[in-house]
């Protein structure tokens, strides 16, 4: 029986159904986690062969002693995940010190963590990116707005999702930002006015695609974190080709195999730099499914189960499941700071043969995702629009 270590199986708290379904193709899985084991859902707890209790997940010392005693007690592991973007650098430093085959090592973390060292991997597959500069003094940085204008972008060079990122308009917010900046590493690039889409693939051991999606999101992502507006996203199971030629480009430039990834790109707003309205450039890599309950909204846009196909990837390299119908999944993630016309029952009642789930989001994603959300399956994307406009108007 092979055997697999997944990281941090509770959140976020979906991924259980990853668990879950290693275990029915046969995968001992045991969780590492700092949750108690009673706090555990139920649907969780029965996905695990066994569960091991750290303080942090922070403390590396901690996580490794609990790799060891899985390896004491049943053997070799075989896969070591957590599909989490923030603990990709401890995955692979795991791997490395326990010799696990399968999955990233820390060496191939640089074009994989850094905003910067992206780029050459873009490169290398033939799609564009924004002009940048890593940020060091105010002369460095007005030389390089010099070349490209107002407004810019910084964000940090190796960071997850648009907490702590700024859009910088003038010298006055420059030196705002400098004077405050956070005691990391920095990148700038040209602002571009584009809508930010997905490629999403689940690949096998030789990086061919087993399934491909992708979503697309209403408004600007740092705007929406930056002013706590309404994240409105969508998944439709119907890919450009354009989109599916250069994810599966950026797919053998960053070497992916036996991964589920989540690759973003800007859909040009209008001609800039990088290319012509409607051109599709690159934004960043994420080596793990795309966020929170983004999973679920793949199965249900596609009526499938990626849990499983990734699972079928983990275990037999390949899947026999296949999409049935096609429709669109809509997102919407409201926030406690504003207030709406539509209540959250006014939701349920006006979109009760729509919608498929609703919850809290968790305080870690809330920033990102909203405070609460629902999805919502519908036919056309016509409908999402009305539905979108409906549940997000402000009083």
């Amino acid at each position: 029986m092979s055997n697999f270590v997944y990281i941090s199986p509770n959140f976020p708290d979906n991924h259980w159904n990853f668990c879950d379904r290693l275990k029915q193709n046969g995968f001992n899985v045991f969780g590492i986690g700092d949750c108690p084991y009673d706090n555990l859902a139920w649907e969780l707890k029965n996905s695990l062969t066994e569960y091991y209790k750290v303080n942090s997940l922070e403390n590396y010392d901690e996580v490794y002693r609990g790799v060891a005693y899985f390896i004491s007690r049943y053997g070799r592991i075989d896969w070591l995940d957590s599909n989490n973007e923030y603990w990709l650098e401890k995955d692979a430093q795991l791997r490395e010190d326990f010799n696990i085959a399968n999955g990233f090592r820390p060496a191939d973390m640089p074009p994989i963590k850094f905003k910067s060292k992206m780029k050459d991997k873009y490169a290398i597959a033939g799609i564009p990116t924004a002009r940048w500069h890593i940020v060091d003094d105010k002369a460095g940085c007005e030389k390089f707005i010099e070349e490209t204008g107002y407004p810019v972008f910084v964000k940090p060079d190796n960071g997850v999702g648009a907490n702590n990122s700024w859009k910088i308009r003038n010298e006055k917010e420059l030196d705002e930002f400098l004077k405050n900046k956070p005691d990391e590493s920095y990148i700038m690039e040209e602002y571009v006015d584009g809508t930010v889409i997905s490629y999403d693939c689940i690949t096998d051991s030789t990086g061919t695609p087993l399934f491909e999606t992708g979503n697309e999101t209403i408004g600007s992502i740092a705007d929406i974190v930056n002013e706590a507006r309404t994240l409105k996203f969508f998944i439709k199971d119907d890919l450009s080709d354009e989109l599916r030629s250069k994810g599966r480009a950026a797919l053998k430039a960053f070497g992916v195999k036996s991964r589920f990834t989540h690759f973003e790109f800007f859909r040009l707003n209008c001609d800039q730099h990088m290319g012509k309205k409607g051109d599709i450039v690159a934004l960043e890599v994420n080596m793990r499914p795309s966020g929170g309950i983004s999973p679920s909204m793949m199965n249900y846009s596609s009526s499938t189960d990626v849990y499983k196909i990734w699972a079928d990837m983990i275990a037999f390299d390949k899947t026999t499941k296949s999409p049935g119908e096609r429709g669109v999944c809509a997102y919407v993630g409201r926030r406690n700071s504003r207030s709406y016309v539509m209540s959250n029952e006014d939701i349920r009642e006006k979109y009760a043969d729509h919608i498929m789930e609703e919850a809290p989001v968790d305080a870690a994603l809330a920033p990102d995702m909203g405070d609460y959300m629902f999805l919502a399956w519908f036919k056309t994307f016509d409908e999402v629009l009305a539905f979108y406009d409906k549940v997000s108007e402000e009083k």
